[in-house]
């Protein structure tokens, strides 16, 4: 089975584009969605439309953000005909998640569902941003139940990795705060147009937050994780040291049960809750 793809236009490296010419891997990924008959799909970075395509055989509704202004109009000619597909000029860091998936005016009657949409999501990430793209996608989790990406090998090991191993750092605290994170597999450079110059991996997260198990604010849990793992060489108490009173942060650490020379990687985000409600308790309680 060959994928009909919209024409290529030359890349532009500034996008970080390198579009998937792999058949047999745009459909393991497109699979990789589940069951798409009654859902709606946002694909980031359609690209030359390989993996949207494929979408617009199985799925209710597509609606591909594409930031390359020649390549949204060459994919928005090319699926003039499906009516199931909507092709976006822009840039999914700016478009207006609620406007797109949330309650539309004029649905406030009595009686009208006004649940939150739920959308699957697929794309081929640009490196350079990748984390800025899955952290708002988590900012608007509300919205999805299955993210299918396709990131740097890299990446994807950060994003799965376990507590105390090399590459368990604040990418795969906040990932595994916020969702189920799986690999599902990696590709080669030659699956790519032009090749890139290292591996990449599918990934598939389920939002699941564990805000409400670990008992913590969003906001200020978040703080805490990026103070923690400010400077990856530094202990847990070197990087708190400048935000906290050291004898509120010693006995934090203490009641918390770690110790003040361990650095944040070796922590599990219980053991990192742990440490913050002791810490949030600490400043609460202290006298103006």
């Amino acid at each position: 089975m060959k994928v009909s793809r919209a024409p290529l236009q030359e890349r532009k490296p500034k996008l970080g584009q390198h579009f998937l010419n792999d058949t047999a891997a745009a459909i393991r990924i497109v699979e990789s969605l589940g069951d798409l008959l009654h859902s709606t799909v946002l694909e980031i970075g359609p690209g030359g439309g390989a993996l949207t395509t494929l979408l617009a055989r199985r799925a209710r509704r597509v609606i591909a953000v594409e930031k390359d202004r020649v390549l949204a109009a060459q994919l928005r000619m090319h699926f003039s005909l499906a009516p199931n597909v909507e092709i976006i000029e822009g840039d999914i860091l700016a478009i207006d998640l609620d406007s797109l998936f949330g309650p539309k005016p004029g649905s406030t009657r009595p009686g009208m569902d006004l649940e939150p949409q739920q959308v699957r999501v697929v794309g081929n990430l640009p490196y350079f941003i990748t984390s800025d793209i899955l952290l708002r996608l988590f900012e608007y989790r509300k919205y999805f139940e299955i993210l299918v990406l396709m990131v740097q090998k890299e990446v994807a090991e950060r994003l799965a990795a376990k507590p105390g191993t090399k590459e368990y750092g604040l990418l795969s605290a906040t990932a595994q705060l916020y969702s189920k994170v799986e690999k599902v597999f990696t590709l080669p450079p030659g699956a790519f147009s032009p090749p890139p110059k290292v591996h990449s991996s599918v990934v598939r997260l389920t939002p699941s937050t564990r805000l409400e198990k670990l008992h913590v604010n969003e906001k200020g849990f978040i703080d805490f994780l990026k103070l923690s793992f400010g400077q990856k060489r530094k202990t847990l108490w070197n990087n708190l040291k400048g935000r906290y009173p050291s004898d509120g942060l010693e006995r934090a650490l203490a009641k918390a049960r770690v110790k003040p020379s361990v650095r944040a990687e070796t922590l599990s985000l219980e053991a990192s809750a742990n440490v913050f409600r002791e810490l949030t308790s600490a400043t609460n309680s202290t006298p103006d």
